[in-house]
């Protein structure tokens, strides 16, 4: 039986999509909706576009500026998401046990970890064989909800020093030589280094590892770090100003950085052939591992956004925060449905079942010869939204009027 907690629509009576908090800040959930539209965008290209899957869209030699800015706007997802769920961790641990709810977000943690290797990987590939775990943001996401959930047992400074330390040093490790093979090897790729590797297990079966984990608990923990600033008696002028300084400071950093062309990314820019290409290569920074230029590229940028939109108001807000609020169903949600398109458009175009399981894609419905133009993908993904926002309305109000103790893991 479910206990009806607020009127349909009350804003302040959504449960949040991590932990269960029900005074919201609604500049997050704006933000947060409107990354986890430009993420669909993302996906639908991947695994859409026709040439996604063999050719990399900010290889400056053979990409075009369209698709290297459709790839390149996605770089700000994952980091907004994970620096989200820091904040989000924070507001909702005000006014409870340190140690419960420490224990609700390691064990949150973890079930993330479950649902990016069996349920995410099952939409990504249509695949009941599992020949593929592909580990991306929910593996790291959910790994870095752990390791802060443990370090919620210290203090507020050693979660901050952490962090820094994480954010600013882990490029450290691209002058050092490491183990590549056996256990050591592993553990450095599974903690800070993998570029997406391939990692066999057993005979008919791989790991796609694509996120390396620490980096991105570097990110999350900045944001719970953060969190404070966000509490409802916070002085809104003052959290403007704090958002502001530290946003303009990363990008300064950044651009420093950048310039200098020796630390914190391990693929340096150069001139290209006009002044639109060499500015492509000045922001094309790397994401597998999230390096320190990255970081500061993605995360200055959001820190201003959140100043900007601290006050607004209005539909589209509206609509933007409704995603938010459901950010997590959205996500998995949103992989099934493309892949169901996928399946529905494969068929459609005359290919067979023969064709579904093709030896060299770990995707069902996806050979390497099977695609869209980029203009198609653009027009899929409005579709995909379209189609997200009745289910993900509803699942605002269920969570709304209903309080079972599995939402809090939704």
């Amino acid at each position: 039986m479910h206990q009806a907690l607020t009127k349909p629509g009350h804003p302040e009576a959504a449960v949040n999509m991590l932990t269960g908090v029900k005074q919201r800040v609604i500049s997050v959930d704006i933000l947060r909706g409107a990354v986890m539209i430009i993420m669909a965008l993302g996906h639908v290209r991947h695994l859409l576009h026709l040439p996604a899957l063999v050719e990399e869209p900010t290889d400056l030699v053979t990409t075009t500026p369209v698709l290297f800015f459709t790839r390149w706007v996605s770089h700000y997802c994952a980091p907004t998401f994970v620096f989200l769920a820091g904040i989000s961790i924070f507001l909702t641990g005000q006014n409870k046990p340190i140690r419960d709810h420490s224990a609700f977000i390691m064990k949150r943690g973890l079930w993330l970890v479950f649902v990016e290797l069996f349920i995410i990987t099952f939409g990504l590939t249509f695949n009941p064989l599992y020949k593929m775990f592909i580990l991306q943001v929910i593996w790291a996401t959910g790994w870095s909800m752990a390791a802060l959930g443990l370090l919620m047992r210290t203090s507020p400074k050693v979660i901050l020093a952490v962090g820094l330390v994480l954010f600013l040093g882990h490029n450290l490790l691209d002058y050092t030589s490491l183990p590549q093979q056996g256990a050591a090897g592993f553990l450095w790729k599974f903690l800070f280094t993998t570029r997406g590797d391939l990692l066999p297990l057993g005979s008919s079966h791989n790991i796609y590892l694509v996120y390396a984990i620490l980096p991105w608990t570097g990110i999350m923990l900045l944001g719970y770090s953060l969190g404070p600033v966000f509490k409802k008696d916070f002085d809104a002028a003052r959290r403007r100003r704090i958002l502001n300084i530290t946003g303009i400071s990363l990008l300064v950093l950044f651009v420093l950085l950048r310039i200098i062309n020796q630390y914190g990314d391990p693929a340096p820019w150069g001139l290209q052939k006009n002044g639109l290409f060499t500015f492509m290569s000045f922001v094309n920074v790397t994401k597998y591992p999230v390096s320190l230029q990255y970081g500061c590229l993605t995360i200055g940028p959001v820190l201003l956004i959140l100043s900007a939109i601290d006050s607004l108001r209005g539909k589209f807000a509206g609509f933007l925060a409704m995603f938010g609020r459901v950010a997590f169903f959205y996500y998995v949600l949103h992989f099934f449905l493309i892949h169901l398109i996928i399946m529905i458009l494969f068929f459609a175009t005359g290919h067979t079942w023969q064709e579904a399981m093709a030896a060299d894609s770990p995707f069902l419905f996806r050979p390497y010869n099977f695609g869209f133009s980029l203009g198609a993908v653009y027009m899929l993904w409005i579709v995909v939204v379209a189609m997200l926002y009745k289910p993900c309305k509803w699942f605002v109000h269920y969570k709304q009027t209903h309080r079972q103790w599995w939402l809090r893991y939704l």
